[in-house]
């Protein structure tokens, strides 16, 4: 038992001094040891970097998503065809107020149905004017698309039977025609019939390109009597349908199409028309785009650390070379092989992992600044990430760092003590 403890003792003293050997060779060539991390430190840093840019775009992109309603489907009227050629979904008017009423009252597992006609116009109020996109709803529009009133109130169910001459303005509305004064019941012109603003929403900010605070809401039945007109009356663009929850939507989106296609004398061998997109496929492909997106940021960030890694090879390879006489009068005095492949690789593991450390710093400082200087960028930072990269230096070092070690341990004691 003894002997045991004693050769345990030993087996760690000997460790202890190895590892002291190797902090100190790196201690004499300091600013060598320095550039040899730069490698890993920029490596380790673009990777956190990159992949706290994916995780913050993939969290905004989902945060959006929400923002715009969850559980929805969207019916939209087929494509008008004219000499061949297809106008988009929406030309060919096949939807009603009716379709929308029989899908609330028919459908299982449905929360809300409004039905949508939208159309560009310009809006005035004294010398200001402001071109937006009108949209003839009902009131659950707004619980479906997770919109909310910030100051005065939405219109009712009541002023959509009457067509009242009501609307609610988002906030870049509001801004763009009032400036700091309040809008509430005040009278604005769309196109040239005066509505008067109920309400504003509040603000729900840009999803790309699309400003989803640029926009007013009217009655329905307002839209198709008094603003846009309809060739064929009752006809809406588009009607949105909230479903209870996830699981069931594909369900729901199966019975509406069954629904629809019975309404509209639709034959087994027609082509349909209507379409129904369902918002949780699309949002499924969204986050799966954005992930990739963050995946291949963060391989092609990786490069760097491969780089750095054979930048460590390249210089412990000229370590061996240059201290070959010091290796051979080591081996000369007992030290075995194991011994010097040991010194080799802690001092390539302690290069890249202090490089490793480094680089974590700079990548939080550098996300930062990014999310600070970058306009509507947002990064998350995650302890995931940080750990991969810290892993991911340490192999590298210890990888990139076997060869020198091995060809080091393979030198002959006697011809290592006369090279010159």
């Amino acid at each position: 038992m003894d002997k045991d403890k004693n050769k345990a003792d030993i087996i760690m003293m000997d460790y202890k001094s190895t590892v002291k050997m190797a902090i100190n060779s790196l201690k004499v060539n300091k600013l060598r040891s320095a550039l040899t991390s730069l490698g890993i430190i920029i490596g380790v840093s673009a990777v956190i970097i990159m992949l706290a840019i994916g995780s913050g775009a993939s969290k905004k992109v989902q945060a959006n998503m929400e923002a715009m309603g969850s559980n929805m489907l969207t019916i939209r009227s087929a494509s008008a065809r004219t000499g061949g050629v297809s106008m988009g979904i929406g030309t060919k008017p096949s939807l009603t107020l009716k379709d929308a009423i029989s899908i609330e009252k028919n459908i299982l597992n449905v929360d809300a149905v409004a039905p949508v006609s939208n159309e560009a116009k310009q809006l005035m109020y004294g010398n200001q004017n402001w071109q937006t996109t009108v949209y003839g709803t009902t009131p659950k529009y707004l619980y479906i698309k997770n919109y909310e009133i910030e100051l005065g109130r939405g219109f009712t169910f009541e002023d959509v039977k009457n067509s009242a001459k009501v609307a609610i303005i988002g906030s870049t509305v509001a801004t763009e025609l009032f400036g700091d004064v309040s809008p509430i019941n005040k009278v604005i012109r769309v196109g040239n019939v005066p509505f008067k603003v109920l309400g504003t929403l509040k603000t729900k900010g840009s999803m790309g390109p699309m400003d989803q605070d640029d926009l007013i809401f009217i009655p329905i039945t307002t839209a198709q009597k008094k603003l846009f007109g309809v060739v064929f009356p009752g006809t809406v663009k588009m009607i949105v349908v909230k479903g209870t929850d996830s699981d069931t939507l594909n369900k729901v989106e199966t019975d509406i199409d069954e629904l629809l296609t019975a309404r509209h004398n639709i034959g087994k061998y027609q082509t349909k028309d209507f379409e129904i997109r369902n918002s949780a496929e699309f949002q499924e492909k969204m986050k799966s785009t954005v992930q990739t997106f963050a995946i291949l940021l963060a391989s092609i960030a990786s490069v760097s650390l491969l780089v750095g890694g054979i930048g460590i090879m390249n210089i412990m390879l000229v370590s061996v070379t240059e201290r070959t006489k010091e290796i051979g009068i080591r081996m000369a005095i007992g030290a075995r092989a194991s011994d010097i492949r040991c010194q080799f690789l802690i001092e390539s593991f302690l290069l890249s992992v202090t490089g490793g450390l480094i680089g974590v710093v700079t990548g939080v400082l550098g996300a930062k600044a990014v999310e600070i200087f970058s306009e509507g960028m947002s990064v998350s930072i995650s302890l995931f990430s940080i750990l991969i990269s810290l892993g991911f230096s340490g192999l590298v070092g210890i990888g990139f760092g076997y060869y020198p070690a091995y060809k080091a341990s393979l030198l002959n004691p006697i011809e290592a003590l006369r090279y010159e």
